[in-house]
């Protein structure tokens, strides 16, 4: 079987190169045995891989079993996996079988393996590297042949150095690893994949897509689609079933999409073509005139990063640290400052001087790192204000350095959700 009949009959649509690797290294991988480790964000499709990988391989004549690791209860998780005898706990009213005696002789999908309590985490290795288990309330040894393709969405490697997953079952785990790409870095697959799903909607729901505008086009493959091809999907339904037989222009389009624009300028604004040409397809149309309606959602949608900037400055300014010894800087000035009005402040502050940070009135102690200190100072107080994007950038790096790349800590101190962290992270390009 080769790429494109292997795409085609199990969904993993694409014509880009990040795409066409993966496919490769499913198959390399599926025909045999070797236990799998699929890594990527919520929606790139995991649980599609996984069924590809279990279709192709030897063990296909038996069940794939998936398990979504992080929806099952921490009390109850171990008899979900690995089986009950009967009157083992309070309901036990019969024995039972595990996801791992269901899957014997096929293929076991463990989702969201990063979400497994560490008690269950040790019993994981030994049926991964012996097949050998014991049901809840017994003390007979239980055997299972299963191949095992888990997922997450998770860093593994960083909660191994946190301390919240073992690291040798890590090792057992990351034997192949298939990192699936998120959607935003295949841009060239995203119209196809579109096109794909409207095709199946409309047929499914016996309606008639009309098509695109340019600017919606552009809009689509610009998007940063947070929610993959989960997402992809959803917007493709909804546009068929609540837009039916409507021209999709970008004030349509736009009421879809939940998230931030992945290209354009420093404030993340979509591209806006200047063709005219129609481009003669069902997803091309007349010009719009919307170019308006666009700059006003990303300006709303900036205004959720101006509040994670003034978290971060107040909170990495004025409020104390105590990690390594270092303290707070001196209390701001006390003054009535319009919230939203951010910039001017930080403007008039350092016009003033104001900031607390010159060593002459008042100087900063127990700080062990002169040179960090040195560089915030020069930072500040230059004679050009720095962007908003600026200014994000050097606080994160600023904390990561002094929590040594530990993420959680350095949310904290910024004063922003680990989350958001993340987000700032990859919006940056930062490691």
């Amino acid at each position: 079987m080769d790429r494109q009949v292997f795409q085609e009959k199990f969904g993993l649509n694409g014509e880009s190169d990040a795409i066409k690797q993966v496919v490769d290294k499913i198959m390399q991988v599926s025909k045999t045995d070797i236990t799998v480790l699929l890594q990527g964000e919520s929606g790139v499709g995991k649980d599609v891989t996984a069924r590809a990988i279990h279709a192709t391989s030897k063990r296909n004549r038996k069940d794939l079993v998936i398990v979504n690791c992080g929806a099952i209860p921490e009390g109850i998780i171990e008899s979900e996996l690995f089986g009950h005898e009967k009157g083992s706990f309070t309901g036990a009213h019969e024995a039972r079988k595990g996801y791992f005696e269901k899957a014997d002789g096929g293929t076991i999908f463990l989702d969201e393996i990063g979400d497994t309590p560490k008690n269950i985490q040790v019993k994981l290795l030994r049926v991964l590297e012996s097949g050998e288990f014991f049901r809840v309330g017994s003390s007979k040894m239980f055997t299972a042949d299963v191949r095992v393709i888990a997922a997450t969405n998770k860093d593994l490697w960083e909660m191994v150095e946190e301390g919240s997953f073992r690291e040798d079952l890590y090792y057992r785990l990351d034997t192949v690893k298939i990192k699936l790409p998120p959607l935003r870095q295949r841009q060239a697959d995203i119209i196809p994949i579109f096109k794909k799903f409207v095709s199946e909607f409309s047929s499914k729901y016996d309606s008639v897509f009309q098509g695109f505008s340019d600017e919606a086009r552009e809009l689509l493959v610009s998007y940063r689609w947070p929610g993959n091809i989960r997402e992809l999907r959803n917007v493709a339904e909804q546009l068929v079933v609540l837009e039916k037989s409507q021209f999709i222009d970008v004030e349509r389009l736009q009421k879809y999409l939940k998230g931030r624009q992945h290209q354009g300028s420093t404030d993340n604004l979509p591209i806006i073509s200047e063709s005219t040409d129609s481009g003669g397809d069902e997803f091309a149309g007349k010009q719009s005139s919307a170019d308006m309606g666009i700059i006003y959602r990303a300006l709303v949608e900036m205004s959720s990063d101006i509040s994670d900037l003034k978290k971060m400055l107040a909170k990495f300014l004025y409020s104390t640290i105590t990690d390594k010894g270092m303290k707070a800087l001196p209390s701001a000035v006390s003054r009535s400052i319009d919230p939203n009005d951010i910039t001017d402040h930080i403007r008039e502050q350092m016009n003033e001087d104001s900031l607390g940070i010159r060593r002459s009135e008042s100087p900063v102690t127990d700080i062990e790192d002169e040179d960090e200190e040195d560089s915030i100072e020069e930072f500040f107080s230059g004679k050009e204000i720095p962007s908003i994007e600026e200014a994000e950038m050097f606080l994160i790096r600023q904390a990561l350095k002094r929590f040594e790349g530990n993420r959680r800590k350095a949310s904290e101190a910024l004063g922003v959700s680990e989350r958001t962290l993340y987000r700032k992270l990859d919006q940056y390009e930062l490691q």
